[in-house]
């Protein structure tokens, strides 16, 4: 590992909420969890309950330091670029590197996106991203959702099964191969973790914890028997004995729409508890009149465009009708 993190030195991982018995079950968080906890880094988790649709979670921040999971490459990748943590110095000339890292981040990466929003019941997506907001704000950021990860696979009604088919034969092709590479080894590459092990990592534990027993993806990688047992014992290693957390409440002031730098508020001692929670009773009932006055807004939009076919096609199909 290069760029060895300095002594004293405390790091926020700002995740999506706890749930599914993980200590988050967003496929963008939880392979930035596991890359952590593989380099043995100090962390404290932290939680955005008020935003499903922001790209910039998760992100991860100490001091003036922060990096954003909407930045080049995701925040592992920035880790690497600022030489505080890279797992993979001596793997980037390993024959097979290059083409697994291009599954997992394509094949496998649109797999459990079209699974969580388009494929099963979506049941999972709303628990993990819209559970704690408010009705109707969280049923119409859900469809408006839906609709991007739509438009995002090229799914349209006149092509909509043959592209669910075409997104589980690659996703068997991949797990097929992982299985290959994995072997009876402990980790993918060179017998130890590397990236593309948290990132498959926190596929798999969503895909296997997550999604309802029916899942087409969860049934394809329950036919590997080696990636399933590797799945189990990571989670016994690495994700039980992580570091302690408990499921959080809604905190419309836990975030704003541009994350903050510096540490959290979480870190910060608190000499004075009663003056501090009369701010905090303050500050939440602000900031939740915003929060609730701007998703209004992108709501009264989303509904407007809906009403003119004109001018946005917004594709609510017969998957959608449970919605509405």
């Amino acid at each position: 590992m290069e760029g060895v993190v300095g002594e004293g030195e405390s790091y926020t991982l700002v995740v999506r909420k706890p749930c599914f018995g993980l200590p988050t079950a967003c496929p963008s968080s939880l392979p930035l969890y596991l890359y952590l906890r593989f380099a043995n880094v100090p962390f404290q988790l932290d939680f955005n309950l008020v935003f499903p649709d922001s790209d910039q979670i998760p992100y991860i921040e100490s001091g003036d330091y922060v990096a954003y999971n909407n930045e080049k490459g995701g925040v592992i990748e920035r880790l690497k670029r600022d030489g505080i943590i890279d797992l993979d110095t001596e793997l980037y000339s390993v024959p097979e590197w290059i083409s697994t890292k291009a599954m997992l981040s394509s094949w496998l990466a649109d797999a459990i996106t079209y699974e969580l929003w388009v494929g099963s019941d979506s049941s999972s997506a709303e628990t993990i991203y819209c559970s704690d907001l408010p009705w109707p704000i969280g049923k119409v950021l859900f469809l408006k959702q839906v609709h991007s990860v739509k438009q995002q696979l090229g799914i349209t009604k006149d092509n909509a099964e043959q592209k669910g088919e075409e997104i589980y034969r690659r996703a068997g092709i991949a797990y097929e191969a992982l299985s290959t590479r994995l072997g009876a080894q402990d980790f993918l590459f060179e017998n130890r973790p590397s990236s593309l092990d948290a990132i498959f990592l926190g596929q798999a534990l969503i895909v296997l914890q997550a999604l309802p027993e029916m899942s087409v993806l969860r049934r394809k990688l329950l036919e590997h028997g080696n990636l399933v047992r590797y799945v189990e014992r990571v989670k016994t290693e690495f994700v039980e004995t992580g570091p302690s957390y408990s499921v959080p409440h809604f905190r419309a002031d836990s975030s704003s729409s541009i994350p903050k730098k510096g540490p959290s508020k979480s870190s910060k001692p608190k000499s004075k508890p009663k003056k501090e929670k009369t701010k905090e009773e303050k500050t939440f009932k602000r900031r939740a009149k915003y929060f609730l006055a701007t998703q209004l807004v992108a709501v009264l939009l989303f509904l407007t465009l809906m009403g003119r076919p004109d001018d946005v096609e917004v594709d609510l199909d017969d998957d959608d009708e449970g919605y509405d």
